[in-house]
C-alpha cells in the first residue's frame, strides 16, 4: 500500500518571530551600505540605509495625516520606488496596506475601496492609457470611509516632508507595540466569477514566506541582486521579491512600470543581475524576443518561474539560454501568503523542470479527494490543502467565504488539482472547475498541453473543456504557433495521434497571437471557455444543466 500524500516541512531554521519593521531594521543595522532598491525607469536608487530613512519619513508623514494602527491605505500604482517605500511605512506604524490591481476600472476600484474601508489612497496620476485621478473622481461619492487621497506624482515631497510633524519618538513608540500576528496586507485574490475577495494577510504571513522564499535561493547580501519585473500588488512582487531580498540584505531591481521583456534583458545585463523572476509568459516573451541574442545573461544564477503552470521546454530553455542553472519554479496562492512549495536550487534536474518542488519550512501539505476530503495515495491526484504559519488570517470582512476556503482544522482549500510522489514532490495538474470530463473520463489539461509543446512549431498552448451535449465536455486547444510557422488542425491531429490516448486529442483548435490572462500573468480559461461557446455555437450544450 502506498504511503499517503500528507508531508510537514519540519526545519532546522526557525520561523521568525518578529514584525516587517523589526526585520527591515535588524537588515539595515547589517548591510546598511548596501544597495538595496534600484529602479531603472526612475533613475533612482538607495542603500539599505537609505531605504530605511525614506520609510521612516513616509511613516512619520502617515501618521502625520492621521492614519493609525489598523487604518486601511489604499496603493493603485504600477512599480515604482514610492510602492516599496509605502509597503515597509504602512508595516512600521500597524496600518493595512490594501493593493490595488493597476489594471482596474472605475467598479472594481470602487468596490475595493468600499469593502477595505480605506480611509486613504495613494495613487498614480496614470498608467497606461488608464487616467486614475479621473476615475477616482468618479467613484469618490461611492466610497463614504475615503477621507484623502495623495497623487504620488505630485504629493509625495509633500508626504516625506509631514514627517516633521510627528515625533521620531512616537514612531519608536508605536513600533514597539506591534504584534507579529496583525493583519498588515489585504490582497484581493482576482476571482472567476463576481467580484474579487481580500485576502488578509499578517507580519508573520508574508514576512516568513519572503524569508524562506531567499533562504531557497541562497540570497545573499551585496552578492545578490533580483530583477523584479512582476507587479508589487501582487505577492509575487511584495513577498517573493522584496520581502525575499530584505530578509537577506539582497538588492531589488526594478526594470520598469510593468513588464516590458527588452526592459527586462537590458536591466539584468546593466545591472549584472543574480536572480529573474517571472511566469511563464514573460521567460517565454524574452526567449523569443528578437533581439535575446544581443544580450549578456551570464550574471544570473537563480530566480523564480511561478503564477501559473511551467511548461517543461520553457524551463529547459531558462536553464541553458538565460544561464539560470539554479532556476526554481514556486507554487501557492495568494491566500498562503504565497509560497507552499518550491524547488530547490540543487534539485534533479527532472525534478526541477518537471514538479513544483516540495514543501516548504513550517507548512504541511495534504492532497484529498474532493467527493470525500479523504488523503489519497501518493501518486493519485486530489486537492491540495496547505495548512501553517502562511495560511491567511480569512477574507476581509467575509467570514462565510472564509469559512468556505478554510475547514475547521485550518486546512486552506487551493482548489488545484495535484499529485505528491513518492520523495514529496508535487505536480500540479490542473484545477479542479478545469478538469475536463469527457464521457466519464478525467482528462488533465496540463497532460497534453505539456504534449503539444514538444512540437517545434508550438510557442504556447492552453487547453480547455468546452461543452458538448453528446460527451458533456470535449477537449479544445487553444495554439499561440511559432513565429513564421504555419500550422494546421489536421498537422496537429496527425501528430498527436498514437501518442496520446484518443479521447485525449482536442476536438477543437483555435490559433491565436495570445491568451487572455490578468495583470499578472495567469491565463484566465473561463474566459476563454466562454469565447469558445460563442464561437463555436455551443450554447445549447452550454445551457445543458447538471447535478
Amino acid at each position: 500500500m502506498r504511503a499517503p500524500s500528507y508531508v510537514h516541512g519540519a526545519s532546522p531554521v526557525a520561523l521568525l518571530g518578529e514584525t516587517i519593521g523589526e526585520n527591515l531594521r535588524r537588515t539595515v543595522e547589517q548591510f546598511g551600505e548596501c544597495e538595496a532598491l534600484v529602479v531603472r525607469h526612475q533613475q533612482y536608487r538607495a542603500t539599505y540605509a537609505e531605504l530605511w530613512d525614506q520609510t521612516t519619513q513616509a511613516a512619520r508623514g502617515l501618521l502625520a495625516r492621521g492614519i493609525r494602527k489598523g487604518d486601511r491605505v489604499g496603493i493603485w500604482a504600477p512599480n515604482r520606488s514610492e510602492w516599496v517605500v509605502l509597503q515597509y511605512a504602512t508595516a512600521r506604524i500597524g496600518a493595512i496596506l490594501v493593493n490595488i490591481n493597476p489594471a482596474y476600472k472605475t467598479a472594481e476600484l470602487a468596490y475595493v475601496l468600499q469593502q477595505s474601508g480605506a480611509t486613504l489612497l495613494l495613487l498614480a496620476r496614470a498608467f497606461r492609457t488608464s487616467d486614475y485621478v479621473g476615475m477616482l473622481a468618479e467613484v469618490r461619492d461611492r466610497c463614504p470611509d475615503l477621507q484623502q487621497s495623495s497623487v504620488l506624482d505630485d504629493d509625495w515631497e509633500a508626504l516625506l516632508d509631514d514627517a516633521r510633524a510627528t515625533p521620531l519618538d512616537d514612531l519608536t513608540a508605536i513600533e514597539t507595540s506591534l504584534q507579529f500576528d496583525e493583519p498588515i496586507n489585504i490582497q484581493y485574490t482576482s476571482g472567476t466569477t463576481g467580484f474579487p475577495k481580500g485576502a488578509t494577510l499578517s507580519h508573520h504571513n508574508i514576512l516568513n514566506n519572503g524569508f524562506f522564499i531567499g533562504e531557497a535561493l541562497n540570497l545573499t547580501a551585496a552578492r545578490d541582486r533580483v530583477c523584479i519585473p512582476v507587479p508589487f500588488y501582487h505577492c509575487f512582487g511584495m513577498v517573493l521579491g522584496n520581502l525575499a531580498c530584505t530578509t537577506h540584505g539582497a538588492c531589488m531591481v526594478v526594470p520598469g512600470e510593468s513588464y516590458d521583456p527588452l526592459a527586462v534583458m537590458e536591466t539584468v545585463q546593466a545591472e549584472r543581475c543574480t536572480a529573474l523572476y517571472g511566469v511563464p509568459t514573460m521567460f517565454i516573451g524574452e526567449l523569443e524576443h528578437p533581439r535575446f541574442a544581443e544580450f549578456d545573461f551570464s550574471s544570473l544564477r537563480t530566480g523564480i518561474m511561478a503564477g501559473s503552470p511551467c511548461p517543461v521546454e520553457v524551463m529547459r530553455k531558462v536553464q541553458s539560454q538565460m544561464h539560470m542553472p539554479e532556476v526554481t519554479i514556486c507554487y501557492g496562492m495568494t491566500e498562503t501568503a504565497p509560497v507552499s512549495t518550491q524547488s530547490s536550487t540543487d534539485d534533479p534536474l527532472d525534478k526541477r523542470v518537471s514538479t513544483v518542488g516540495r514543501i516548504h519550512p513550517h507548512v504541511e501539505i495534504k492532497i484529498v479527494d474532493p467527493a470525500t476530503g479523504g488523503i489519497v495515495p501518493r501518486g493519485q491526484p486530489g486537492e491540495l490543502c496547505t495548512r501553517g504559519y502562511s495560511v491567511m488570517l480569512g477574507y476581509w470582512n467575509n467570514p462565510e467565504a472564509t469559512r468556505q476556503a478554510i475547514d475547521a482544522a485550518r486546512w486552506m482549500h487551493t482548489g488545484d488539482l495535484a499529485t505528491m510522489d513518492d520523495a514529496g514532490y508535487v505536480n500540479i495538474v490542473g484545477r479542479i472547475k478545469d478538469m475536463i470530463i469527457r464521457g466519464g473520463e478525467n482528462i488533465y489539461p496540463r497532460e497534453i498541453e505539456e504534449f503539444l509543446y514538444t512540437h517545434p512549431g508550438v510557442s504556447d498552448v492552453q487547453v480547455i473543456g468546452v461543452p458538448s451535449e453528446r460527451y458533456g465536455e470535449e477537449v479544445m486547444a487553444w495554439i499561440k504557433p511559432r513565429e513564421g510557422e504555419q500550422l494546421t488542425e489536421e498537422a496537429l491531429v496527425a501528430f498527436c495521434r498514437g501518442k496520446i490516448a484518443t479521447y485525449k486529442i482536442p476536438r477543437y483548435w483555435k490559433f491565436v497571437d495570445g491568451f487572455p490572462m490578468t495583470v499578472t500573468g495567469k491565463i484566465q480559461k473561463f474566459k476563454m471557455r466562454e469565447t469558445a461557446v460563442g464561437e463555436l455555437g455551443l450554447e445549447k450544450a452550454a445551457a445543458v444543466a447538471t447535478a
